[in-house]
């Protein structure tokens, strides 16, 4: 519950200063793309601050959770490989249980009196 409390904290006033950058910052600017251009650069964006700021902002959250699920592969793959032997131990226990079970309905018919 707290963890939920904190991210509010964060979150609400993160939102609520990128709506007020998307308001003041409306005006179209220029990103240059071509560090080596000079006066006359060949590869430029010209769009709105807050939508370059929101691409911005898109782009790293894209390329970090990409980052984070190939550092969490290992852990994944240990998930999967424990998933899969705990699935074996309980067949294994299982065949063992209905072998028990069938050997003792062997043992209490062999003691049970023919009629």
């Amino acid at each position: 519950m707290w963890r939920k409390i904190a991210i509010g904290f964060i979150v609400v006033p993160l939102g609520v200063v990128l709506v007020a950058l998307a308001v003041v910052n409306r005006a179209p600017v220029r990103l240059i793309l071509d560090p080596f251009g000079g006066l006359d650069p060949s590869v430029s964006i010209e769009a709105p601050l807050f939508l370059l700021l929101l691409g911005v902002f898109a782009l790293g959250l894209i390329v970090g959770g990409i980052a984070t699920w190939f550092t969490q592969g290992k852990w994944r793959r240990m998930a999967r490989e424990e998933s899969r032997q705990a699935r074996d131990w309980r067949r294994q226990a299982d065949r063992l249980e209905r072998e028990l079970e069938s050997l003792d309905s062997t043992r209490v018919r062999a003691k049970l009196p023919a009629d």
